[in-house]
C-alpha cells in the first residue's frame, strides 16, 4: 500500500510530482523518500573537501537532492562518477594513452631517422659506394731471366683470366654458346659453370690480348676479365734446372725463379671501379689505379750456347743403357761464374707441373756422392804445400796396403813399384796416395779438405745446395783415415768438385762459384751482387806443381787419354767410386759412379769443366765413360770462348824413378812412363 503524502513544513509549498526520467508513459508515479533529518556537522574549514552528508537544501544536494529531477527512485551515483555510470576521468584517459601511442612510434621513427641520416648517414653512404665498387688487381709482369748475352731463358707476357658472375648472366646457355669458340672450352662446361651458385667463377685461364678483345665485343652481361700473365721458357729445358719454374699462382717454385723472387715478382697494383647493377662500369662513378711496378730482370753468367751444348752430351751418355744421372758443370777459372750448369735427365720449366717431382731438382748442387780418386789432387796438395813430397819424389808402391782391419788395394794389385809422386797421381794409385797422406796426418788432411770447400756449402744462389759430408778427423778409424784421402768416406756435390779444381788452376786462390751477374730494375738501375771473397788455399808454386801432376793424367800412361782436346794442353783428374746402394745402405750391387775434373788450356787455365756419371750397373772407369764427355765439352767452350791454342807442347813426365834417371843429364833419354803397371783409378 502506498503511503499516505506526508506535510510539507509549515509555511512552504509543497515540491510538485515529477515523473521519474525513464519512467514509462502512464505507469504509477511512487511518491519521493521522505527527507532524512539533518545531523548535526562539526565546522568544516574553508577550502576543505566535507566528507559528510549535505544539507538537503544544498545545491549540490544531498542523497535525495536530485529527486526532484530524476525521481524519487533514480540510481545512486558513486561520489566522483558521471551520469550513466560512466567515471569522470575515463575521457582525459583515453586521450592521454591515444596521445602516447600516437607520439612515441612518431619519436621512435623520428630518432632512428636522425641517427640514420644524422650519425650515420656517411658510413651507410660510403657503405652503399663500396658495395658499388669493385676492385681488380693489376698483376705486375714478372721480369725476365736471362744467359750473360741477353738471351731469354723465361719472360713473361700479358695474358687475361675470363671470369663471370651467374646471378649477372642473362642467359648461360647463349652465353656459353658464344664464348665455347673463343675460348675453346665445350659449351656444356661453360653452361655448367655460368650457373653455379656463387658470383665468381673462372671460364679461361691465361687468354691471350687478341681473345680478350674479342669477347669483350660482344658484350655479354655478367663477363669480365683479370690480369693473368703467361710465363714463358723460350730455351724449353735448357738451363732449366737452374731457371726453375713457377706456380700456377705465378710465384716461383725452384731454381732462380724461386731465390730472386723477390726482385723478379714485382709489385701488383689495382684498379677500384664503381659498377652499376649489371657489373658495367658507371661512366661518371669512381674510377681509380694503382699501376703495377714489374719485376726486375736477373742476368746470369749462364752462356746459353754452352748450356745447350753441354746438356746435349749428357743426353747422349744417358742414352747409352747404364748411365742413369750425368751431371756437369763449366766454371770460369779466374771468376768463380758458372758458364753451364745441368744434368741428364732434366725438364722443361713450362711443364713442370707434368713432370716427375724427383726430377724437380738440380742434382749438380743438391745431389752428393763419393767423388773417389778425383779427391787424390787435395791430397797431393796438402803433401807438396806442407813439403812432403814434390812432384819427381820417388816412393815405392805396394799393391796393396793394410788399414786397421782391412786391405786397400790398387784398382790392380801389383809387385811394388818405385813410382815419382807425378806417376802416383798419373796411374790413381789407392796405395801410393794413402802413403802420401800418412806423412801429412789426418788433422792436418782434413784442414786442406775444407779449405778446398769440402763439407761445405758453396753458397751458389740457388735453393737446395747441399754441404756434402765430411767428418771429423777426430772421429776417423784406420779404416776411413784410408779412405778419405782416395776419395771414399766422403761425400761431395759436382759443383763443390769443380770449386776444388778452380782453386788448383787459379794459382791456388779459391773463389766460391757464382750464378748471377746482375739485377735491372724497370726504370733502368742494374746492381750488382757483392762478389764472393777469394781465398788463397795452397801457395801459387804449389798449385803449378799440381797443374804439371794433373797433366800427366791426360798425357801417355796416365789413366785419362780420352780427356785430351786437340790443339790444348790439359789438366784433370779421374775417378771411379763405388755408389751406395740404396736397398742395402751397402756398396755390393751400387754400381759405380765415374767422374773426371779438368782445367784447359793446363799452361794458361781458363775453365775448369766437372762432370760424373752414375753408372748402377757398370763397372766401367773414369777414363773411360767419363773423360770422353768432358774432352767435347771442353772443346766446346775453348772454340766458344775464343781462347786461342797453347803456345807450348806438352812436357814430357817421369812417372817412375827409372823415368826420372833417364830424364836427368847422362841418362838414357826421356822416358813416358808408358811401360809401368797401371794402377787404375
Amino acid at each position: 500500500m502506498p503511503l499516505p503524502p506526508r506535510d510539507p513544513e509549515p509555511g512552504r509549498r509543497a515540491a510538485p510530482r515529477t515523473v521519474a526520467r525513464g519512467a514509462r508513459s502512464g505507469a504509477p508515479l511512487r511518491p519521493a523518500a521522505p527527507p532524512r533529518p539533518a545531523a548535526s556537522r562539526p565546522a568544516v574549514p574553508r577550502g576543505s573537501r566535507d566528507p559528510g552528508p549535505r544539507d538537503p537544501g544544498s545545491r549540490s544536494g544531498g542523497p535525495h537532492a536530485g529527486a526532484s529531477r530524476a525521481g524519487a527512485f533514480a540510481p545512486r551515483r558513486a561520489p566522483g562518477s558521471r551520469r550513466g555510470g560512466r567515471p569522470l576521468t575515463s575521457g582525459p584517459r583515453r586521450l592521454w594513452w591515444g596521445l602516447v601511442l600516437v607520439v612515441v612510434p612518431l619519436l621512435v621513427v623520428t630518432g632512428k631517422l636522425v641517427l640514420l641520416q644524422g650519425v650515420d648517414g656517411g658510413a651507410y653512404a660510403n657503405a652503399a659506394e663500396q658495395d658499388r665498387l669493385q676492385t681488380h688487381p693489376i698483376a705486375a709482369l714478372r721480369g725476365a731471366v736471362v744467359d750473360r748475352d741477353g738471351n731469354p731463358f723465361a719472360y713473361t707476357v700479358e695474358a687475361s683470366r675470363v671470369v663471370a658472375d651467374p646471378t649477372v648472366v642473362d642467359d648461360p646457355e647463349r652465353t656459353a654458346l658464344a664464348l665455347s669458340a673463343l675460348l675453346d672450352v665445350p659449351v656444356d662446361e661453360l653452361t655448367e659453370r655460368l650457373t653455379a651458385e656463387g658470383r665468381y667463377v673462372v671460364l679461361a685461364r691465361q687468354v691471350p690480348p687478341e681473345t680478350t678483345d674479342a669477347v669483350d665485343e660482344l658484350g655479354l652481361a655478367g663477363v669480365s676479365f683479370e690480369d693473368d700473365p703467361v710465363r714463358l721458357y723460350p730455351a724449353g729445358a735448357v738451363g732449366g734446372q737452374v731457371v726453375g719454374w713457377v706456380g700456377r699462382d705465378g710465384a716461383g717454385l725452384g731454381g732462380v725463379e724461386l731465390r730472386f723472387e723477390d726482385a723478379l715478382a714485382g709489385t701488383d697494383g689495382q684498379r677500384r671501379v664503381e659498377v652499376g647493377s649489371g657489373g658495367n662500369p658507371i661512366p661518371s662513378g669512381i674510377d681509380e689505379s694503382t699501376p703495377a711496378t714489374d719485376g726486375s730482370t736477373v742476368e746470369l753468367t749462364v752462356d746459353q750456347d754452352v748450356q745447350f751444348t753441354m746438356e746435349q752430351r749428357l743426353a747422349q751418355a744417358c742414352a747409352d743403357g747404364a748411365t742413369t744421372r750425368a751431371s756437369a758443370v763449366v766454371l770460369d777459372v779466374h771468376t768463380g761464374e758458372v758458364v753451364a750448369m745441368g744434368s741428364c735427365p732434366g725438364y722443361d720449366p713450362a711443364r713442370a707441373g707434368s713432370t716427375d717431382p724427383d726430377l724437380l731438382g738440380n742434382p749438380v748442387v743438391s745431389d752428393v756422392f763419393e767423388p773417389g780418386s778425383v779427391m787424390k789432387a787435395v791430397t797431393l796438395a796438402a803433401a807438396i804445400e806442407e813439403g812432403r813430397a814434390a812432384p819427381d819424389t820417388v816412393l815405392t808402391v805396394d799393391g796393396h796396403i793394410q788399414a786397421g782391419d782391412v786391405v786397400v788395394t790398387d784398382a790392380h794389385d801389383h809387385a811394388p813399384v818405385d813410382w815419382t809422386v807425378t806417376g802416383i797421381l798419373a796411374k790413381s794409385s789407392n796405395v801410393g796416395t794413402i802413403m802420401l797422406a800418412r806423412e801429412v796426418g789426418d788433422a792436418t788432411l782434413e784442414r786442406y779438405l775444407r779449405a778446398f770447400g769440402v763439407g761445405e756449402e758453396t753458397g751458389i744462389e740457388l735453393p737446395g745446395e747441399s754441404a756434402g759430408i765430411l767428418e771429423s778427423s777426430a772421429d776417423w778409424t784406420e779404416s776411413r783415415a784410408a779412405n778419405v784421402p782416395i776419395g771414399q768416406g766422403l761425400s761431395v756435390t759436382t759443383l763443390q768438385m769443380a770449386s776444388v779444381f778452380q782453386a788448383i788452376a787459379n794459382d791456388g786462390v779459391r773463389v766460391p762459384p757464382r750464378l748471377v751477374e746482375s739485377v735491372t730494375a724497370p726504370d733502368g738501375t742494374t746492381s750488382t751482387p757483392e762478389a764472393p771473397e777469394a781465398t788463397r788455399v795452397i801457395g801459387e808454386d804449389t798449385a803449378e806443381d799440381l797443374a804439371y801432376v794433373l797433366e800427366a793424367v791426360v798425357g801417355p800412361g796416365g789413366t785419362a787419354p780420352l780427356g785430351e782436346v786437340d790443339g790444348y794442353r790439359v789438366a784433370g783428374k779421374t775417378g771411379t767410386a763405388q755408389r751406395a746402394n740404396p736397398e742395402c745402405g751397402c756398396y755390393e750391387g751400387g754400381g759405380y759412379v765415374t767422374t773426371f775434373v779438368g782445367f784447359a788450356p793446363a799452361d794458361d787455365p781458363q775453365y775448369v769443366v766437372a762432370v760424373d756419371l752414375e753408372r748402377p750397373t757398370s763397372s766401367a772407369e773414369g777414363g773411360q765413360v767419363a773423360a770422353p764427355v768432358f774432352a767435347d765439352v771442353m772443346r766446346y767452350v775453348l772454340t766458344n770462348g775464343g781462347v786461342v791454342p797453347s803456345g807450348t807442347a806438352r812436357p814430357d813426365f817421369a812417372l817412375t824413378g827409372a823415368d826420372l834417371a833417364a830424364a836427368r843429364p847422362g841418362g838414357d833419354g826421356g822416358g813416358t812412363g808408358t811401360g809401368t803397371p797401371a794402377a787404375g783409378d
